[in-house]
């Protein structure tokens, strides 16, 4: 349930984003400050949060987290009684800064709950469930958003998600969760964490494709509705039904990559669907076939393995270091700030569908990393 609620949060960001524009009378770069207000938390937290859990555990560690998000989307209302885009921004740093704990804290705690060689599996498996809430999310927000008056009600599905939120936190509060703290003999600082990432090169080179595939995942979903509003003619409950087919398509294939990864090698399959992105990018930039739409939906079953196959890869093999790699996994997930402002900048001054070209350039740079910087491809040596 959790999981299935931070999809439904991170997927709000797409549908706010188009109704904020209409709202607020934004041009895209400003509404791009969604973006860069949700996913900025992500440099200035991972490695407090790491602290958090060496000194607390993951259990208290994500009840804060529901709390803070919860917290964060109940904000949305007096947003919308004082009309401030500014405070919308604020409520999405709070929200935002408590998913931030949520990847730091329950990523790893997921790959400590059975033996290595089953931690891609595992990653995927419950990555499944926040793509059931990518994928109910649109028309449901959709629909809470836009009343047939034409008032954009903003705000209302972020009320229901805070009741749900402290739901859950409760219910976690209640449970007989493992904690896993961290030994107490060991001290945890800053610069230590630093020196001792130095001997992962592994970790190094996934916190850089982490770092360009939040960025391309933030671009892709964020500019999805726009592509279809201002490229293709159509309206947001239309474009709203094919964002999730967008998200329908990425559960799909999150469940599948499941069985798939017991029988390919998972910086293979990165690499595959990394260069299968990189040809839907360029059809939805160049052409205009009569199926772009269904291509724009297609990313989505690429895209559906990206997150957690590269968050297993990197730190594959790390061992007990697995919960302090993750904050520094978590502050690559930044690139979601610095991406879409740029496609933002692009779109402006040209368009949307050129726009693109910004994901584009990130998956080119992910690809290269699935094929030779990971562990398996230098160890087996395939590319």
């Amino acid at each position: 349930m959790m999981f299935l609620t931070v999809g439904s949060m991170f997927c709000m960001n797409d549908i706010l984003l188009p109704s904020l524009i209409d709202y607020f009378r934004l041009n895209y770069t400003k509404a791009t400050m969604i973006q860069f207000s949700f996913y900025i938390t992500y440099i200035l937290f991972p490695l407090p949060v790491a602290w958090m859990i060496h000194r607390f555990g993951y259990k208290i560690s994500l009840i804060v987290a529901l709390v803070t998000c919860a917290v964060g989307c109940s904000l949305f209302m007096p947003a919308k009684l004082l009309d401030s885009y500014l405070f919308v921004l604020a409520a999405i740093f709070i929200l935002s800064t408590g998913i931030t704990i949520i990847n730091v804290a329950a990523n790893p705690f997921i790959t400590l709950l059975g033996d290595e060689d089953g931690a891609h599996i595992r990653m995927n498996f419950v990555q499944v469930f926040s793509r059931i809430g990518y994928a109910v999310t649109p028309l449901i927000a959709t629909f809470l958003i836009y009343k047939s008056s034409g008032e954009i009600r903003f705000q209302f599905p972020y009320m229901l998600l805070s009741a749900l939120i402290f739901i859950i936190a409760l219910l976690i509060s209640m449970s007989n969760m493992p904690s896993f703290k961290a030994p107490k003999e060991e001290h945890f600082s800053i610069p230590r964490l630093f020196r001792e990432s130095y001997g992962y090169r592994y970790l190094f080179f996934g916190v850089i494709a982490m770092f360009f595939y939040v960025g391309a995942e933030a671009c892709t979903a964020g500019f999805f509705i726009p592509y279809l509003k201002s490229e293709l003619g159509f309206t947001a409950s239309e474009a709203a039904r094919y964002l999730t087919f967008y998200y329908i398509f990425a559960a799909a294939m999150g469940m599948a990559a499941v069985v798939i990864l017991r029988y390919i090698r998972a910086h293979i399959l990165v690499g595959i669907f990394g260069l299968c992105m990189i040809i839907c990018y360029l059809i939805c930039i160049f052409l205009r076939t009569g199926f772009n739409e269904y291509i724009l939906c297609s990313l989505g079953l690429f895209l559906s393995v990206m997150f957690p196959t590269l968050f297993s890869l990197a730190i594959e093999g790390i061992g007990s270091f697995a919960g302090k790699g993750s904050a520094l996994l978590n502050i690559a997930i930044v690139g979601g700030a610095v991406f879409p402002p740029l496609q933002g900048l692009i779109a402006d001054s040209s368009t949307v569908a050129i726009s693109y070209i910004v994901p584009c350039l990130c998956f080119a740079v992910i690809t290269m990393y699935a094929f030779l910087f990971t562990r398996a491809s230098l160890k087996y040596k395939l590319f």
